[in-house]
């Protein structure tokens, strides 16, 4: 372990940028343009909750498919020491991806749904391997603002990009574009190319540390990380804080990574102009990068449980609120509150689990980490969305919520042995 690490180096800093990197992907893409672009371009001849289920669907898919192969890559980049290398290639099909949705036609959402889903598995493949080699690049005692520095990087850098292609989008005359939707498709391709630019540094920098010396044969590479992941699932249930904290993350991250992905086709289906739903995410970016790095020293000074109780509570308060919306600045209310919340939230999630493994498996333990956080996105916005849809009523889908939020929060204090 490296506890004489110093809290800002290069390896550090380094390591950080890739969140400013594909934090693009999740503003632009997964909370931005995509959800309003879908509706109203590809599947413009859906009814609105009808394509708001299946932008639920295609978010749930993706996030199966994590769920299904997180485990055995976080294995398997343990045994071969290259959690960087299956990094680079999550965040390459991600990138490709995400530049793919410019060539894509008006009308023809089931292609623009299935290119969304491939990019969404970069994304979060992506970050089974840039959560674990936290490790790598901090100690146990700067680790919350390690982590709290990569979130904060992320809403900042996740925040420029958007800022830039939401005047493309206001403006695209001045940029030199023909028309609002050439802007949207230029936004896709502006994010690819963000994305690889800044994957750099970690790939360059990060050195990644051999925490075993393990000599395997690359025909054997599969049936070894078989055997691991099966010995993950056994050792998490020998740790019944480590467990607990999981079912936790479980409940309340669901809720989380459904209002992200799900938020704007909500405002939109309670009528809220597109341009005015983008001016809110924006103010979240830019909330969320000062409140990332305060709530990391509030985690530090009052306790991590404390603090990520509080974000929870907010969370509850939002879903409630939510549903009284009825001007733009009532949901502008609502995004400086997220932007509050969220990556303090996610910071703190991330920090307490890297507590609670060994370093040595801790891309395979991230990796099962990451499994249960897709696993929530499986349920939460195919949960909101087909709820919606049912009861022609998107209140109802966003109530549901509630059902993880507040559960989640009663788990979290449970959990023993956290500060």
């Amino acid at each position: 372990m490296n506890s004489k690490k110093k809290y800002l180096n290069k390896e550090t800093i380094s390591w950080a940028f890739y969140d400013w990197a594909n934090s693009a992907f999740a503003t632009t893409v997964m909370a931005g343009f995509f959800p309003i672009f879908f509706k109203s371009f590809w599947a413009g001849g859906l009814s609105g909750p009808e394509s708001s289920a299946w932008l639920g669907t295609a978010n749930s898919i993706s996030g199966l498919i994590i769920v299904c192969i997180a485990p055995f890559l976080g294995a398997l980049a343990d045994i071969a020491n290259k959690k960087k290398l299956f990094l680079g290639l999550f965040a390459f099909l991600g990138i490709i991806a995400t530049g793919s949705l410019f060539f894509i036609a008006q009308g023809m959402w089931i292609t623009a749904m299935s290119i969304y889903i491939f990019a969404c598995i970069g994304f979060s493949g992506g970050n089974v391997f840039y959560d674990s080699l936290i490790i790598n690049v901090s100690s146990d005692e700067n680790r919350n603002r390690v982590s709290a520095l990569g979130y904060s990087l992320g809403y900042l850098g996740g925040g420029f990009l958007f800022l830039l292609n939401v005047a493309m989008y206001q403006n695209p005359e001045f940029f030199g574009i023909k028309s609002i939707t050439d802007a949207v498709l230029f936004s896709f391709l502006s994010v690819s190319i963000w994305w690889g630019i800044f994957s750099v540094p970690l790939l360059k920098f990060v050195r990644e540390k051999k925490e075993n010396n393990i000599s395997i044969e690359f025909s054997n590479l599969f049936i070894h990380s078989l055997q691991r992941v099966v010995s993950t699932f056994k050792d998490i249930r020998k740790y019944r804080t480590l467990s607990l904290f999981l079912l936790a993350y479980w409940l309340y991250m669901d809720g989380i990574d459904t209002i992200v992905r799900m938020a704007l086709a909500y405002g939109a289906d309670i009528g809220l102009e597109a341009s005015d739903m983008i001016l809110a995410l924006i103010i979240t970016q830019f909330v969320g990068f000062p409140a990332t790095i305060i709530y990391g020293i509030l985690g530090d000074k009052f306790g991590l449980k404390l603090m990520l109780s509080i974000g929870i509570i907010g969370y509850i308060f939002v879903t409630i609120f939510s549903i009284f919306i009825t001007q733009i600045s009532g949901f502008y209310f609502l995004a400086a509150t997220i932007g509050l919340f969220q990556g303090g939230v996610q910071s703190i999630s991330r920090t307490i689990f890297s507590q609670l493994i060994p370093a040595e498996k801790s891309a395979e333990f991230f990796g099962f980490y990451n499994l249960v956080g897709k696993s929530a996105v499986v349920f939460g916005p195919i949960m909101v969305g087909w709820v919606a849809y049912t009861f022609d009523n998107p209140d109802f889908g966003i109530l549901s919520l509630l059902l993880l939020f507040i559960p989640g929060l009663l788990v979290l204090w449970m959990v023993p042995k956290i500060r």
